[in-house]
This record gives C-alpha cells, sequence and structure tokens, in this order.
C-alpha cells in the first residue's frame, strides 16, 4: 500500500471519528439536560424533626411535633446528658447547611449545646466530648471538638437567645451564630453523614429547633452570598495578561468561524490604551484555526437559517470529499437537520418524504437508529416543541451540526497537525480542566458541597 493511500485511509477513519463524536453529543445533550433538569428538581432529603428512637430516652420530653426538647430529670454525671439528633443528616449537595435553636428556659445550669455528631455517636454525652462529634456548650461558650477539653471560642448564651449551627461545604468549616451573628467558624475535621445535634443537661432546660421551617434570625442568603464574592474574590486574584485572555478569546471565535464578530473584536482590542496583541509565545496556533474561515462563517450561517439544501450544495461544490460517503455521520446529521426544518414549518408531507427517501437508508444502522426515532417521532405531536423529542426543535441542535461541518472543514487542512484539535477551542478545553478540578476537589472532600455545573458558573458569571 502507498503511503499516500496510507494517509487517505488515516484520514477517512479520523474523520469518521470526528463525525462520530458530534453524533453522540447530539445523542447526549439531550440526556444531559434531562438530567441537569432532574438534579436541579430533586432535592436532598433534609433533617425536618428529632429523632424520636435514637436519643437519650428518659432524659428528654419530646414534644407531639418533635420539634422541642425538655430536660425533666436532675443530672448527677457526665453520663446523664439528654441528646438527640435531627432524623436526616446535613443535607451536603449545597453551598452550605444551617439550622438554629431557640432556648427557651436555661434551666437550672445553662448546659445546653448545639452542633453536628456522626451516626454512631453515644447519646448520653455532649457533643463534641466524644469523637466526630462538634459543639458549641452554652454554659461556658467553649467549642468542643472530640474530647473534654473545650476551646475558647464565643459567647454564653441563656433563655431567650437563639443560637445556630451550619457547616460551610465550600471553606469546610463549621459555623456558629448567636442572635443574627456569626460567632465564629473551626476547620471541619469530621467525615462521613452528619447529624444536627442539640443537647440539654441540667433540669428545666428547654430548646425548640427550627430546621428551617420558618425564618432564621440569622441572615442566611446574606452569608451564603459573601462566601460566594470570597470565592469571586479569589479568582480575580489571579492575574491573567489581556494578551493572553485576549488570544484565548480569539481563538475561539476563529475556531467556530464567527469571522465577523472576530473583525468587530479586533477593532475593539485595537482601541484600548494601551492596544492588545497576542503575544508570539502564547502558545496559540491560529494557522490551524484561521484556515477556511471565510467559508466556514458562511456554512454556521445557512445552518444556523436553517438552509440545509443550501449548505448541503456549498459542501458538495467547496469540500466534496466531507460528503462522498452518503452514510457518514455529516451526512445523517444534516439529513436530519433538513428533515426537522420541515417539520419546524409545518411542511409535514414534504418530511415524510424526505425521511423515506434519505433517512431510511439510516435506520438499519445500530448507530443512527435512536436519532432516526426521535427525528420521526416529531411527526406524532401536535406540538412537537413540547415533546420529549422537541430538543430537536430548539436552535442548539443547529449549532451541533453547525460544529460538526466546522470541526469536518478544519480536518480537511492538510496543516492540521492532531484531529482532535478540530472537536474543542482552546478556550473549551481551559473550561473542561476547570471543570476537571472542580470535580476532583470536590471528591477529596468527600463528595461535600454544591454539583458543579459549568452553564451555571456561565450563566451566574453573566448575571453578575
Amino acid at each position: 500500500m502507498s503511503e499516500s493511500n496510507g494517509n487517505s485511509r488515516r484520514r477517512n477513519v479520523e474523520d469518521q471519528d470526528l463525525g462520530l463524536y458530534f453524533l453522540e453529543a447530539c445523542r447526549g445533550r439531550e440526556m444531559k439536560e434531562k438530567e441537569e433538569e432532574e438534579e436541579e428538581e430533586e432535592e436532598e432529603e433534609a433533617p425536618r424533626e428529632l429523632n424520636t428512637i435514637n436519643s437519650s430516652g428518659g432524659f428528654v420530653v419530646v414534644s407531639t411535633d418533635k420539634l422541642s426538647v425538655k430536660y425533666t430529670s436532675v443530672n448527677l454525671h457526665g453520663h446523664d446528658v439528654g441528646v438527640i439528633q435531627a432524623n436526616k443528616p446535613a443535607p451536603t449537595k449545597r453551598l452550605m447547611y444551617y439550622f438554629e435553636i431557640h432556648v427557651k428556659d436555661a434551666g437550672v445550669k445553662g448546659q445546653i449545646a448545639i452542633g453536628f455528631t456522626c451516626e454512631t455517636f453515644k447519646m448520653r454525652r455532649q457533643p463534641g466530648w466524644e469523637a466526630n462529634s462538634c459543639g458549641y456548650h452554652g454554659d461556658d461558650g467553649l467549642l468542643y471538638r472530640g474530647h473534654c477539653k473545650g476551646e475558647a471560642f464565643g459567647p454564653t448564651y441563656t433563655s431567650g437567645d437563639v443560637v445556630g449551627a451550619g457547616i460551610n461545604y465550600a471553606a469546610q468549616e463549621f459555623f456558629f451564630t448567636k442572635n443574627g451573628q456569626v460567632v465564629g467558624s473551626v476547620y471541619k475535621d469530621m467525615k462521613g453523614p452528619l447529624f444536627p445535634t442539640i443537647a440539654v443537661h441540667s433540669q428545666n432546660e428547654e430548646v425548640h429547633v427550627n430546621f428551617g421551617q420558618k425564618p432564621f434570625t440569622f441572615d442566611l442568603k446574606e452569608f451564603e452570598a459573601q462566601e460566594r464574592m470570597k470565592q469571586q474574590l479569589k479568582i480575580e486574584e489571579i492575574s491573567v495578561p489581556p494578551n493572553v485572555s485576549y488570544g484565548i478569546v480569539r481563538s475561539y471565535l476563529l475556531h467556530y468561524g464567527y469571522e465577523d464578530t472576530l473583525n468587530s473584536f479586533d477593532v475593539a482590542s485595537k482601541s484600548t490604551v494601551p492596544p492588545i496583541y497576542i503575544a508570539q509565545e502564547s502558545g496559540i496556533d491560529e494557522q490551524e484555526i484561521t484556515y477556511a474561515l471565510n467559508h466556514r462563517k458562511t456554512l454556521r450561517q445557512l445552518i444556523r437559517n436553517g438552509d440545509i439544501d443550501v449548505a448541503f450544495g456549498k459542501l458538495r461544490e467547496w469540500y466534496p470529499q466531507i460528503v462522498e460517503d452518503n452514510i457518514s455521520a455529516t451526512c445523517f446529521l444534516l439529513h436530519c437537520q433538513k428533515f426537522i426544518e420541515l417539520v419546524r414549518v409545518g411542511a409535514l408531507e414534504e418530511a415524510v418524504k424526505y425521511g423515506r427517501i434519505e433517512l431510511s437508508s439510516f435506520y438499519d444502522l445500530p448507530v443512527f437508529k435512536d436519532l432516526v426515532q426521535d427525528c420521526v417521532a416529531l411527526l406524532a405531536y401536535e406540538r412537537p416543541l413540547e415533546s420529549s423529542v422537541g430538543y430537536l426543535l430548539k436552535d442548539s441542535q443547529r449549532e451541533v451540526v453547525a460544529d460538526t461541518v466546522n470541526a469536518m472543514i478544519l480536518s480537511t487542512n492538510p496543516n492540521m497537525k492532531d484531529s482532535k484539535h478540530c472537536l474543542h477551542s482552546y478556550l473549551e478545553r481551559l473550561l473542561r480542566q476547570l471543570t476537571a478540578c472542580c470535580l476532583e476537589r470536590r471528591s477529596l472532600n468527600g463528595e461535600q458541597g454544591e454539583a458543579f455545573q459549568l452553564q451555571r458558573v456561565l450563566s451566574s458569571s453573566r448575571r453578575g
């Protein structure tokens, strides 16, 4: 086999891989959207009441609504504490968790405590006196973390005070409040499920717990906003030279063929004081992504406008090698988009005819079957956009097809060093690395804290 034939065959394999990548992206996007919607809708089960089964038994009396507890005995030693946990552990898939107690009566000695304990905690000991527990105590204002020796922490608290305990998952800290003000925070060195816990230890001590069934005295939303601002300021402290950030944005516009936006961007950058220029050592190879820029811009605009026939014609004229294989993933996605555009404008009879001619040959190929079925299913609904296959009618579907064609054109560049460079811009590679780092950090924190969703981060940045 000659070298030219070998290169041609290798190029064909790479082109097939590129097309199949976008086919999977098209198919996986709909599933990802559903998963993200379900994740947003699905709330972690949070504590709602006290656990009357796993408690100190005869030392405490719990109200019928399971939200108040009273110590009725006379304490004689350190093992007759009235301890009770919440019915569920603190939720972990959020920025923070928080609850409060209202001290109705400090009793004889005011030996009330609030904090967090593990599931196996000894239920006759104050939170903080045993391993895997932490408690802020009212009689001395000390914080106890895993042993009987407390550390200076905050003021004492008594009858009428509202005291809160929370977990800041972003900072990996416990924090405590009194009457709406932060008392202090401490590193959270405990792993595993943690249960909100309260303790009473002298006669007539009585507290009421608020798991969020009514507004907190402490402004948790403001505290969360401050934490997010801290994170943002840390990011902004990282210095990125203007020419580097400019180069990254410019490479994105080049990669996807946004020529008009690129020209406006270049004009704007040169009007800054001082003007911004890309450094030669920036690591961005523009030769690969400036290839066929005007052609790629034209085809993207055509596909975005739903002019699939014209896009097909241009491809046959400019890059016949991309569409010469009638059953390639690229041709399949273009044929599907043509079918979708006919459904979009209500030309159902024409869509049926087109489907029989162009899509039927793909139906028996397993890799295409699912998407063919979704396309055909559009015909079954009076309002297909509101159906389970409505994702096909969204503008994002046109973008997937446009991205496919864009990547296939870039792959025809004889100077392209690696076909994988056709798939993602430098900016997207950076965002992928950011996602991987955030997921790894969350993993090191025991999967605690908000689940990282890049789209949500970008959306909040735009709102800011």
